[in-house]
């Protein structure tokens, strides 16, 4: 486990009490048991803060790249910004890694029973499932109050999140899709997307839970005009849905969930809509790690550095006489050095690369 401190203890009248600004933030790697994730369960990561009240549950899950290797080097630390974020605002965090990614046991839910993409509902029913798991789960921790708790999901998982709410736990009050969908083999390009449409409207006609989806106008995934397709489907069938048109951002705005700033005013407003805001103010952000930046780096490059030290674990950060990359969230640190070399060269044009820092330590040269 590692934890940030952001301010000491206080003292009243003799008693030592934990105030809420002087909370810390833990971070716990997990398996969550599940007989259909045999062996080992579902990989997962816990976020939360060490306050006096139990709080509400956030299950957060994944997408699918379209490289198949990378499916297997899912890791839940991937989302840990995200998982922060829903911490310092009073939620316990939970990031799910669905069945068959990563370290996570069970078929995933791209191999289906007709094969990868045959059939979109039994997809999300699927997936589903392991939300549905990882909430039955997370609703029991000690730290947890188990009587309210929202799906967010990125991609498909936030297809998988659309899902859940057809399959509504007594305790999901709130469920948020970002970009959600599934199929893409190429950029504006989904197979079967009538397919995928008529899935969206089956999850419809059985989801009354609140829901936030947010799609970004430059997404290639999963385009406006077809993600207007999937908000009318699901909508016009009974689904409850507040639709974001994000504006643009970055090369592909698939990437919007990675960008937390961009969407952090918009669910903040989504949870305040629905009585959920949980404190007056965030937690304070952590704090950057007092570690000196590899020397040689370009302002650009310092400020890469920066964000990767606060970042999780498995991570690694390389450089050349002209570039740099990073790579972090591997499932292992050789994973994660090899990663940032190559990141390395492709900035660098070729360039040799060697790497500075592993996991936030200087690099043995």
């Amino acid at each position: 486990m590692r934890c940030w401190r952001f301010l000491a203890d206080l003292v009243a009248a003799g008693t030592l009490f934990v105030s809420a600004d002087a909370a810390q933030l833990h971070e716990r790697e997990l398996f969550i048991p599940w007989s259909d994730a045999a062996p080992q369960g579902l990989s997962a990561l816990l976020v939360y803060a060490d306050l006096p009240d139990k709080e509400p549950l956030a299950v957060l899950t994944h997408g699918t790249s379209r490289q198949p290797q990378a499916r297997n080097e899912v890791s839940p630390w991937a989302l840990l910004p995200q998982a922060t974020w829903f911490a310092r605002r009073g939620w316990t965090a939970l990031v799910v890694v669905r069945r068959g990614y990563g370290k996570s046991g069970g078929r995933p839910d791209y191999q289906g029973r007709r094969g990868m993409f045959a059939d979109y509902e039994e997809a999300g029913e699927e997936s589903a499932r392991d939300l549905l798991r990882a909430i039955e789960y997370g609703s029991a921790l000690p730290q947890v109050d188990g009587s309210r708790a929202i799906g967010v999901g990125v991609s498909t998982g936030g297809f998988a999140t659309v899902a859940l709410t057809a399959h509504a736990p007594a305790n999901l009050v709130a469920a948020i899709n970002f970009a959600g969908g599934r199929g893409s083999f190429a950029d504006h390009e989904v197979r079967n997307q009538g397919d995928l449409i008529a899935a969206f409207k089956s999850f419809g006609k059985r989801s009354r839970t609140h829901m936030l989806w947010i799609y970004a106008e430059n997404d290639n995934f999963f385009w406006p005009e077809l993600a207007a397709k999937l908000e009318f489907a699901f909508s016009r069938a009974g689904g409850q849905v507040q639709f974001i048109s994000a504006p643009a951002i970055g090369k592909d705005g698939h990437s919007l969930f990675s960008r937390v700033p961009a969407w952090s005013s918009t669910v903040d407003d989504f949870l305040a809509a629905h009585g959920l805001s949980l404190r007056p103010e965030p937690l304070p952000a952590p704090s950057v790690p007092d570690q000196p930046p590899p020397e040689g780096l370009n302002d650009a490059g310092i400020r890469a550095f920066r964000s990767y030290l606060t970042l999780g674990p498995h991570k690694a950060f390389a450089m050349s006489e002209h570039g740099f990359g990073v790579s972090v969230a591997q499932l292992t640190t050789d994973l994660a050095a090899r990663k940032a070399v190559e990141n390395c060269r492709q900035s660098a044009r070729g360039e040799k690369c060697k790497v500075a820092s592993l996991d936030g330590e200087a690099a043995q040269q």
